[in-house]
C-alpha cells in the first residue's frame, strides 16, 4: 500500500508600512500596514481559504474519511485571521473536527530563529503549539520548520522536544541516488521520523499547473493520478507539500485548479493499492528505511533549495544580524508588547523581499514582494528597526540607569553589544 500525503503551508506575514521613511524614526511607532494586511487577508480568504476549505470538507465527506490532508498555519497568519477573517478560523476548525486533518507544529512567527538562536527557536515552537491547542484543541506531533529549513542540529532539537516526525525538502544533493518516496530518519536522531517532499510532483501542481508552455499542460487529475500510480512498487509514501495559497491565489480559479483538486481524490483512490494519509499516519504506518545527514541547511525555496532566498547578500545579512542582536535586550525588559513586535520583525518574508537574485527565481521573489525593489524592502525594514532600537534604548535606560560614584550613567555590557554599529 502506498500513501499520498498532502501538506499545505498557510502563511501571511504582517507587512510593514511602505511609507515608513527616515523622518518617521523617533516619532511614529506603528510599523505595520493595517490596510494592506486586512485587504490581502480578505482577498486571499476569498480566493483560496474559503473555497478551498469548503472543497476539502466536501471531499472528506464524499470519500467517507479516505481523503486526508494536513496543514501548518503560522501564528502570525492565525492572528490576522482572528482579526480580519474569523470565519476562516471556523472553517479550519470544521476540517480538524472531521478527524481527517492533521495540524503540524512550526515557529509561531515563521522565523529563521532555528539558524540564529536555539532558545528563541524553542520559545516560538512552544508559542505555536499553545496557539494550536487553543484554537483547534489539537496536539501536534509532527514539526515543519519555516520554509522547510532543515539540518542535523535542528533535527536534534525537534527530537528533544518530543516530536515524532519532521518534514523537509527532498533535495537531490541529500538523497543522492535515494528516492523521496520512503520514510527516513535524520542522521543524529534515534526516534524522529523524516518525511521528504517529492518536489517534482509537488511543483507540478504548485508551479507548473498553469504554465501553457509546459508539455503536460493542461494537467488533468487523471494524468496526475497516473504519475502517482507509476510509483507503485518504488515507494511507500508520496509527499505532496505546497503553499495552500497555490489554490486560487497563485493558480487562479480560471486555470481549473479547483476542479483538478475536486477530481483528484477519486482518481488516486481508483487504484486499490493507494490511499491518503497524514504525516502522523505515515509515521504509524511505515518504518524508516535509513538515515540521511543534512550537514548544511536545506530549504524548499528556489532551484538551489538552500538559504539564499533569505540570506547571503549584504542587505539580508546585515538586517537579520541586526534584529537577532537585540534578543538579550528585548527579553531583559520583560515587556510582552516589545517582545511580540521584535518577533514579528523576524518573519522570514522581510528578508525574502531583500533577495537580489534574478532570472527565474528572481521573478518568483518579485511576485511575492510588495516593494518595488529589494533595496526598498531593506530601507523600510531598517528604518523600522532604527525606531524600534530607539524605543528599546529608552526603555532600558529608564529601567537601568542610576547614579554611580563618579556621577556617570550605569551601562549594561549587553546594551553596548546590542547597539554597537
Amino acid at each position: 500500500m502506498t500513501s499520498v500525503c498532502f501538506y499545505f503551508q498557510v502563511h501571511q506575514p504582517f507587512r510593514l508600512r511602505k511609507d515608513y521613511d527616515f523622518f518617521k524614526i523617533g516619532s511614529e511607532h506603528h510599523y505595520e500596514d493595517d490596510y494592506a494586511n486586512a485587504t490581502i487577508m480578505e482577498k486571499v480568504a476569498n480566493k483560496c481559504y474559503r473555497p478551498m476549505n469548503q472543497l476539502l470538507l466536501e471531499e472528506i465527506h464524499r470519500w467517507k474519511g479516505e481523503f486526508r490532508v494536513s496543514f501548518s498555519i503560522s501564528g502570525v497568519c492565525l492572528e490576522q485571521m482572528e482579526r480580519w477573517a474569523p470565519d476562516v478560523i471556523e472553517s479550519f476548525q470544521r476540517l480538524v473536527d472531521t478527524g481527517c486533518v492533521e495540524i503540524l507544529s512550526e515557529t509561531y512567527y515563521h522565523s529563521l530563529a532555528s539558524l540564529f538562536s536555539p532558545e528563541e527557536f524553542v520559545a516560538q515552537i512552544r508559542l505555536h503549539r499553545q496557539k494550536v491547542r487553543d484554537l483547534f484543541d489539537y496536539e501536534p506531533v509532527v514539526f515543519r520548520n519555516t520554509e522547510l529549513i532543515f539540518q542535523n542540529r535542528i533535527g536534534e532539537i525537534i527530537e528533544e522536544l518530543g516530536y515524532r516526525g519532521v518534514i523537509a525538502e527532498g533535495a537531490d544533493r541529500i538523497l543522492d541516488w535515494r528516492s523521496p518516496n520512503f520514510l527516513y530518519q535524520p542522521a543524529p536522531c534515534r526516534k524522529l521520523a523524516l518525511l521528504l517532499k517529492n518536489y517534482r510532483l509537488s511543483d507540478d501542481i504548485a508551479f507548473r499547473f498553469s504554465n501553457r508552455g509546459w508539455e503536460a499542460w493542461p494537467l488533468h487529475a487523471e494524468t496526475f493520478a497516473r504519475w502517482v500510480h507509476q510509483t507503485a512498487g518504488n515507494g511507500e509514501v508520496i509527499n505532496l507539500f505546497m503553499d495552500y495559497e497555490t489554490f486560487g491565489e497563485h493558480q487562479w480559479a480560471d486555470t481549473g485548479i479547483f476542479e483538478f483538486m475536486r477530481a483528484l481524490p477519486g482518481e488516486v483512490l481508483m487504484h486499490p493499492d493507494f490511499s491518503f494519509a497524514t504525516p502522523r499516519e505515515v509515521i504509524d504506518r511505515y518504518q524508516p528505511i535509513g538515515k540521511l545527514s543534512f550537514p548544511e541547511p536545506v530549504s524548499w525555496a528556489d532551484v538551489d533549495r538552500d538559504l539564499t532566498a533569505w540570506l547571503g547578500n549584504s542587505i539580508q545579512d546585515s538586517s537579520i544580524e541586526r534584529i537577532f542582536r537585540l534578543e538579550g535586550v528585548v527579553k531583559s525588559l520583560g515587556d510582552p508588547d516589545l517582545l511580540h513586535a521584535w518577533r514579528k520583525l523576524q518573519t522570514s518574508d522581510h528578508f525574502y523581499y531583500m533577495c537580489i537574485k534574478w532570472f527565474a527565481d528572481g521573478d518568483v521573489h518579485k511576485y511575492f514582494s510588495p516593494y518595488e525593489s529589494p533595496y526598498d524592502a531593506h530601507v523600510i525594514y531598517n528604518n523600522v528597526l532604527s525606531d524600534f532600537e530607539e524605543i528599546l534604548l529608552h526603555r532600558w535606560r529608564m529601567r537601568n540607569e542610576a547614579p554611580v560614584p563618579n556621577g556617570g550613567p550605569r551601562r549594561s555590557p549587553l546594551l553596548d553589544m546590542a547597539f554597537v554599529d
